[in-house]
């Protein structure tokens, strides 16, 4: 590389390095242009210097690779503690002032840079929703990897740069990402190029990978399928000159890989003589020190390259003014006067390498995924209807008659590659094998021929890693394409940290006006808590809808259709969706049909309501009790015990009432599918018993009715933690959810019942007592259970 090309590199690096420091440290006096004093400094000093160096570096060597072969690039910061530093390229670059027009690019703006970060009413020390091209917050560790893989997903020209630093590298999910690259269709999907950061050091200890031998960290990224490129040094035009020849190498191996790829259609791409071997892609190992070009010591205590950088090197500037002048040698070190004119303005030796417009990292399109969005074509739900001739005489597996409008989905959208199905390992059993008539299992890796449904330009996503499912399927809505995530309940919990982030990513990007809406993220919960008989209780937890009900109320969306035309149309509604974390739960084993299409798509509108055709009340004054559920195994057994008492108690009025949306219980001041007091009192009554049968936990139900004027009438059946590998009846009757212990739950709760019905209530203890010794006979439900439908 020229030395004139070195120098706009160094020069670049360098302005970013002040521009991160500054925002950690400075109040005013952006541009040095007197002495520093303590009133130049911020009163509580925040942020990450530690990595911010090492953020920097690449982030100028992508500038000049993107600017010079006019690349469509997006990064991904791993490290987003060192927001300090992509907030700095992102000013640098111009982008940052087109969003926040009131932080110019001068001096005045620098300032205001300097003083918003990390600072009330300012913006957050992490790469947050409000930084300009970013998609991935890097708070919580271990997801950025997997994310760069769902933003290459279907974005052929696209190029994912992703940052990892050697902490995360050390969890989990970011172990298993390595694995993507054998999901990645090199004709289809873009490219990912994986930077390992190793600068040593996380909070206060050293990191594996940092400390192992080179040949051994050499054979684990090649056993992972790439080609490592290293890079090391701690003098910086070395630095740069080596990693300026590494990106080359890395694009050009990736520009061969896929070109090859392209020309021939053949997706998953042999090396040649090597068999079944995949061509490897590139990944660069960056060695540098942590907290580079920063205070070598303070206070006779080494710093740079050490883990006493990570995030405040000095830390009593205000006070302390050795700490002070050490500061101020610190920021001087880069030479502002040669980077900043003296308006504030960097230079054009600065600007030199960095993109326009689009192209530039900070204004990429792809990381406001929602401009690029286009409209999912779903089909008219009447091709995928059941018919409803009867309420609960014929059974539909709602799941399956579901896996008929995602197959239509799926081939409505073979040309523009948008809609993607993932899950761990589970979407035939989760009856959704229609999909595999119209598209296969996305595999780059050898095939026999005992496999199935295996494809290299495959749309489903199948990984036995609950982790790396979210991971992509965030990364391809964050860059505005939609999907579905298909998962075990019980199972669906290893993600409860990932959704919680990025609830919290939708939750701050809906209140950013220049973010677009993104197509929303939708779970589809289903081998749950109810029929996971034969998996037994390690299988057996519906407390998923629990962890995202205490989440943000604008973000979050709750389903329990009751059958297969409810399932469809709550499914619509949540692929149409943007901006929501829609979650729904459904069964997949034969359920009955309890409503037409028409009456389906009305009540899942209203999100609860009272089913006429069930109860006795007349609707003309308060029933005498409600029978109240949500799900669909809850729903059959109130209606059991409701055909119970029209059977026993014909002159009792019972009104039935399901919900299908559980936030509608909730105050309207609370969320905003809540019901007004008056609503639900029309529903429930102010002061009747209501025995409630819920798919979950019950106490949730409790929790979200509790300021409710009939609260103290309501009783909650639920999951209560008692499962076995058992039958399907005794798991209800195991946790008194059963039909016959909520009759007797109507008995206790009616006034003048317990005497009236004691025969009827000794009828139905008969009935469980008879339970128990028939499974333990025959190992089947009862036949009076099994062979039920509704007789009405």
């Amino acid at each position: 590389m020229a030395l004139d090309q070195l120098s706009v590199l160094d020069a670049h690096w360098r302005a970013a390095n002040y521009l991160a420091a500054g925002q950690i440290y400075l109040l005013a006096n952006p541009l040095l242009t007197e002495p520093l004093k303590p009133e130049h400094i911020k009163p509580r000093l925040l942020g990450h210097w530690g990595t911010s160096p090492g953020l920097n570096l690449v982030h100028t060597h992508l500038n000049r690779i993107v600017r010079e072969r006019d690349l469509d690039a997006l990064c991904v910061w791993g490290p987003g503690h060192g927001g300090p530093a992509v907030l700095a390229n992102s000013w640098l670059d111009g982008s940052y002032s087109e969003t926040y027009p009131d932080v110019t690019r001068d001096a005045t703006g620098m300032a205001r840079l300097f003083r918003q970060f990390s600072f009330p009413g300012g913006v957050p020390s992490h790469v947050a929703p409000e930084t300009p091209g970013s998609i991935h917050e890097g708070g919580e560790l271990g997801y950025s990897l997997a994310h760069a893989y769902g933003a290459a997903f279907d974005n052929p020209r696209l190029l994912v740069a992703c940052v990892i630093g050697d902490g995360e590298a050390e969890t989990g999910p970011l172990a298993a990402s390595w694995h993507s690259n054998k999901f990645l269709d090199p004709v289809h999907d873009g490219a990912v190029l994986p930077v390992l950061h190793l600068n040593g050091y996380k909070i206060a200890n050293p990191t594996v990978l940092a400390r192992l031998p080179e040949d051994e960290l050499d054979a684990l990224l090649r056993g992972y399928g790439y080609e490592p490129l290293h890079v090391s040094g701690h003098d910086p035009r070395a630095v740069h000159r080596d990693l300026a020849e590494a990106l080359d190498r890395a694009v050009d191996r990736i520009t061969a890989v896929q070109q090859e790829a392209r020309a021939s259609g053949t997706q998953n791409t042999r090396a040649p003589g090597s068999g079944d071997r995949r061509l490897p892609w590139p990944m660069i190992v960056l060695r540098t020190p942590k907290g580079w070009t920063g205070p070598a010591s303070v206070d006779g205590k080494p710093v740079e390259g050490t883990w006493r950088s990570h995030q405040v090197p000095l830390a009593g500037v205000r006070d302390n003014p050795e700490h002070l002048r050490q500061l101020e040698d610190w920021l001087r070190s880069y030479r502002p006067d040669e980077l900043f004119d003296a308006e504030g303005r960097p230079t054009a030796e600065v600007l030199a390498c960095v993109p326009e417009g689009d192209r530039r990292l900070g204004a990429s399109p792809h990381a406001n995924g929602g401009r690029l969005t286009r409209s999912l074509p779903v089909r008219p739900l009447e091709d995928f209807a059941v018919p409803v001739d009867k309420p609960g005489t014929a059974l539909h597996e709602p799941t399956r008659v579901l896996g008929g409008l995602l197959a239509k989905v799926m081939a409505d959208t073979a040309e523009r590659r948008d809609f993607r199905v993932v899950g761990p390992d589970e979407t035939e059993s989760n009856r959704l094998g229609a999909l595999f008539s119209v598209t296969g299992k996305a595999w780059q890796e050898r095939t026999l021929p005992t496999d199935e449904h295996l494809a290299p330009d495959g749309r489903v996503m199948e990984v036995l890693s609950e982790h790396l499912c979210q991971g992509w399927l965030e990364g391809y809505l964050l860059t505005g394409r939609h999907g579905l995530f298909s998962c075990y309940e019980a199972f669906v919990h290893i993600v409860d940290s990932m959704v919680n982030q990025h609830i919290k990513w939708l939750k701050t990007s809906r209140e950013l006006t220049w973010r677009a809406p993104i197509p929303s993220l939708n779970y589809l919960l289903t081998s749950h808590v109810w029929r996971q008989d034969h998996n037994g209780f390690s299988h057996q937890d519906p407390g998923f809808v629990d962890h995202v009900l205490n989440k943000s109320p604008e973000v979050v969306r709750v389903y329990l259709p009751p059958d297969a035309n409810t399932l469809l149309s709550v499914a619509e509604h949540a692929l149409l969706s943007r901006d929501y974390v829609n979650v729904i739960v459904a069964g997949k084993q034969p359920c009955f049909d309890w409503l037409p299409l028409d009456a389906a798509r009305a009540h899942c509108a209203r999100g609860a309501g009272v089913w006429e055709w069930a109860g006795t009340d007349d609707g003309l004054r308060d029933p005498d009790v409600v029978l109240a559920c949500a799900g669909d195994v809850p729903t059959q057994e109130v209606l059991a015990a409701t055909a119970l008492l029209r059977e026993h108690l014909p002159e009792l009025a019972v009104r039935v009432v399901n919900v299908v949306d559980i936030a509608r219980l909730m105050p309207r001041e609370e969320h905003p599918h809540g019901m007004a007091d008056f609503e639900y009192d029309a529903l429930f009554t102010r002061d009747k018993p209501v025995i409630f049968a819920y798919h979950g936990y019950p106490w949730l139900i409790h929790r979200l009715a509790y300021r409710r004027a009939g609260h103290g009438h309501l009783h909650v059946r639920g999951y209560k933690e008692s499962g076995s590998t058992t039958t399907p009846f005794d798991m209800v009757v195991r946790n008194d959810l059963d039909r016959y212990r909520l009759v007797m739950d109507v008995i206790d709760r009616v006034a003048d019942l317990s005497v009236r019905a004691a025969g009827l209530r000794q009828l139905m203890a008969d009935a469980r007592t008879r339970h128990h010794a028939w499974i333990r006979e025959h190992g089947t439900d009862l036949p009076e259970v099994a062979d039920w439908s509704w007789p009405y």
